[in-house]
């Protein structure tokens, strides 16, 4: 039995009709790139004022539409059945606890790492965030339900439907590179933090973070309300030892502060680990493979 093994395994196969699954993910990708980008680029070239209430729409559909793609799509080519599947995700809590304490405090372990790693090769401890600390875990608490906005559509709709084509690694992999594209516009928003910050950097750690967060959607059986937590947590302690470069201006640039290559470094040595798992799940699962 696997030590790290989950109360049940992630379904292969989805409900409904048949389907051609490479060309539903692609249809899916197209149509939450375009509402996504729509909302997303006119805040960038268009004089419109921060902190309105239009700029907050387009914001905030912009982060939606991956869910909305994925449940319109859902509902639309496989049925009542398959949405209801979809959406189920959001509520699969009954997991071992381990993987409530792997999603809270994966991140933020591989940030207190990286940081000891600086402190032992510079000899000075780095920046430290200002925000108390004890904030952090009701901010978690009240922005996880957000994520489904993203969650939804990525580890629920396109993530097994690429893993049913491609093997789980791969998948993950893959998706953690469109993932991160999609997010490229706030690279040229003024207030966003990724506001001039290397792409290059950022697309590397996030395909490596969309590994881990397959392996845990995998070993939790699918489960969206341990993504979506992991998501938050992310979000939340990014910046407790902030890592962006003041005053970036090359965004397709390798221009990045120490402690992200570092933590780039440390991220891609824990998703090589998961990769290999996964590749050892899927072979004892299938031998012919």
């Amino acid at each position: 039995m696997d030590p790290l093994g989950p109360d049940t395994f992630a379904p292969t196969s989805f409900p409904g009709k048949k389907v051609e699954i490479p060309g539903f993910a692609l249809l899916f990708f197209l149509l939450t790139f375009g509402v996504t980008w729509a909302c997303w680029i006119p805040i960038v070239i268009l004089p419109i004022p921060a902190h309105t209430v239009s700029r907050a729409v387009l914001l905030f559909i912009g982060i939606l539409a991956p869910a909305l793609m994925a449940i319109a799509l859902t509902a639309w080519m496989e049925g009542d059945k398959a949405l209801r599947t979809l959406l189920a995700g959001m509520f699969r809590w009954e997991v071992s606890g381990r993987w409530y304490v792997f999603a809270v405090g994966y991140t933020l372990s591989i940030k207190l790492l990286v940081t000891l790693m600086y402190r032992l090769a510079t000899g000075a401890w780095p920046r430290f965030s200002n925000v108390p600390l004890y904030i952090i875990p009701f901010a978690i608490l009240i922005s996880t339900p957000v994520q489904s906005g993203e969650e939804i559509g990525w580890r629920g709709y396109a993530l097994p439907r690429l893993a049913a084509c491609l093997g789980l690694g791969w998948a993950s992999i893959i998706l953690g590179i469109i993932w991160a594209c999609w997010h490229l516009p706030l690279f040229f928003l003024p207030e966003s933090d990724t506001y001039h910050q290397s792409f290059i950097v950022y697309i590397t750690q996030v395909t490596a973070i969309s590994v881990a967060m397959a392996w845990l959607w995998e070993r939790t059986g699918g489960s969206l309300l341990l993504t979506m937590l992991m998501h938050a947590a992310i979000n939340n302690t990014q910046d407790i030892v902030p890592a962006a470069v003041p005053g970036g201006t090359k965004t397709f640039g390798f221009s990045a502060s120490t402690l992200s290559w570092l933590a780039t470094a440390v991220l891609w040595m824990c998703a090589a680990y998961f990769l290999v798992r996964m590749r050892a799940v899927n072979a004892t699962r299938n031998p012919a493979v």
